[in-house]
């Protein structure tokens, strides 16, 4: 017996198959399709990343595109991804724009064909704004084009081909819509391969002698002027208390950087200029000429929330700042010192905190490493007392003494504060919000800090009742945070704990709540647990 089936006349119908088969011809050509576009994009991105490697990081399309997103994003987007996410803003920042170019591929492929190539439209499109954000970058020059039109090209080949396969028609089989489903699967995984080969290799080639491995067997300098050994009552001894001291891997991060700068101390240069008597261009081996010293200070930033862990305390080993201004000759009217990145951001710090004895340095060792590359390797400075969106530039490669009416830096220039004090706070530790314990002893504990004017009491208050004095560890400097610690002998029921502290000038922490922008959160921080 011969089955058949219905025709188009017998059934009134355009199509050449039943329903259910032109259903399931659309649904594949639709993933062959989606499928292609997202390969596309991925040789694309993975061509580029590669180019990228012989020119610089900071030409690839794919970050310049996310640091554009980041310097011209509106002052409220900004303040709600810091306030949300904190350090993981850079995470949730690719992750979204992985997601978008994801989107874009898909409809790329969708809409390509022979005749009419709107898929390659939008993929030169998307190289043009690669283009665009590679050359807003400010170490820009003419070749940071190339990682962009490798892209292009990359991309839009791949998507014509694959797609090539899809739309093609089989003479000899017209019911047959481009290559078999083997041979477009062969083709499709063939690209990808390469793709994938490609970003290996690149990530190959840009880490051999790099930064990376220069720093592991990077010897730091000795300090001629070692810093007072930290005594062991400045530490609690408390479960849940924050150590003194902050491991490398545990301080905090927050910068703009969605690439951390490699740069090898070969590479790596200081100019100073502006109003200066006499220019000055520092070397790596000019800073290992000076005479290091060590230090223990302890930062924050001004995106810290009340009660937030964006503040660290670490031992530096640097060169002071203020000797190096000394060599240049900082004219009088000079009242900035205008900092820039080798990635482009930039910072203004009062020469006054420079010069007024405090230990602001160029540091280059971080607890008794060679500084972390996420933290500024090789060169970074550290200002006590000072936000670090004013004081903390890292990978520093440029320094001009200015004026704060002739120049505004980064953050500045958004809308943040000038001069960027840090704020007298105070915050607890343990025990945890909402945590339970029984009856009896609890240790309170947490972390007090007024850089570069010191603690001298915090108080707590338990469920609204009177201030009570914490007991605070021993000092190590002005320049360091300060734990204390409160034993209460706690009775059942759900209690509510807030802590204040006082500088050593006698300013009490004021109690207003407002928010890190534009110059540092205030307000009491204060936890809920329950005693059972």
């Amino acid at each position: 017996m011969r089955l058949c089936f219905p025709t188009e006349a017998s059934t009134g119908s355009t199509s050449r198959f039943p329903e259910g088969v032109t259903r399931v011809k659309r649904t594949e050509t639709f993933i062959r399709r989606a499928l292609a576009g997202l390969i596309a994009i991925g040789a694309s991105l993975a061509a580029g990343e590669l180019v990228s490697v012989a020119v610089s990081s900071f030409s690839s399309p794919y970050f310049a595109v996310g640091a554009l997103l980041v310097d011209n994003a509106p002052s409220a987007v900004r303040e709600f991804a810091i306030r949300t996410f904190g350090t993981s803003d850079k995470q949730v920042l690719l992750t979204g724009m992985a997601i978008g170019i994801a989107v874009l591929a898909v409809v790329a492929g969708l809409v390509e064909r022979r005749t009419k190539p709107f898929g390659s439209v939008l993929i030169v499109l998307f190289g043009v704004v690669g283009i665009v954000a590679a050359f807003a970058r400010p170490t820009a020059d003419a070749t940071y084009v190339f990682p962009s039109l490798a892209a292009v090209i990359v991309g839009v080949v791949v998507l014509r081909v694959l797609t090539g396969f899809v739309g093609r028609r089989n003479s000899a089989a017209p019911e047959q819509d481009g290559l078999s489903r083997r041979a477009f699967v062969v083709a499709a995984g063939t690209a990808a391969v390469a793709a994938g080969v490609v970003a290996v290799v690149g990530r190959q080639i840009a880490n051999a002698g790099n930064a990376i491995s220069e720093r592991r067997s990077l010897k730091l300098p000795t300090p001629t002027s070692r810093a007072t050994p930290i005594p062991a009552g400045a530490n609690l001894d408390i479960p849940g208390a924050t150590p003194f001291v902050t491991s490398n891997t545990s301080f905090y991060r927050i910068d703009t950087a969605l690439q951390v700068p490699e740069l090898k101390t070969s590479e790596w240069q200081l100019r100073i200029h502006g109003m200066v008597d006499r220019e000055l261009t520092l070397t790596w081996d000019d800073l290992m000429g000076m005479k290091p010293v060590e230090k223990v200070i302890t930062l924050t930033c001004v995106s810290n929330q009340v009660g937030g862990d964006l503040a660290g305390n670490a031992t530096w080993i640097g060169y002071p700042i203020k000797d190096i201004l000394e060599r240049v000759g900082v004219k009088s009217d000079a009242d900035m010192l205008f900092s820039t990145s080798v990635d482009g951001w930039t910072s203004g710090t009062p020469v006054s905190a420079l010069t007024d004895g405090r230990d602001a340095i160029l540091a280059v060792g971080m607890n008794g490493q060679p500084l972390p590359l996420e933290h500024g390797y090789p060169v970074r400075q550290v200002v006590p007392g000072l936000y670090g969106f004013v004081s903390a530039c890292k990978w520093v490669v440029d320094w001009e003494l200015t004026r704060f009416d002739r120049k505004k830096a980064y953050w500045t220039q958004r809308g943040w504060g000038q001069e960027g004090p840090i704020k007298t706070a105070s915050r607890i530790d343990t025990p945890a919000s909402f945590s339970q314990a029984p009856a009896g002893e609890v240790m309170i504990a947490g972390t007090a800090w007024a850089q570069h004017r010191g603690i001298s009491k915090v108080e707590v208050q338990i469920d609204k009742g009177p201030w009570v004095p914490a007991e605070l560890t021993e000092e190590y400097s002005n320049d360091t945070w300060r734990q204390w610690s409160y034993r209460y002998q706690a009775t059942p029921g759900q209690h509510t704990v807030t802590c204040r502290a006082t500088d050593k000038t006698g300013q009490l922490q004021t109690e207003e709540r407002t928010p890190p922008i534009p110059g540092g959160a205030t307000g009491w921080n204060n936890r809920v647990f329950t005693i059972t």
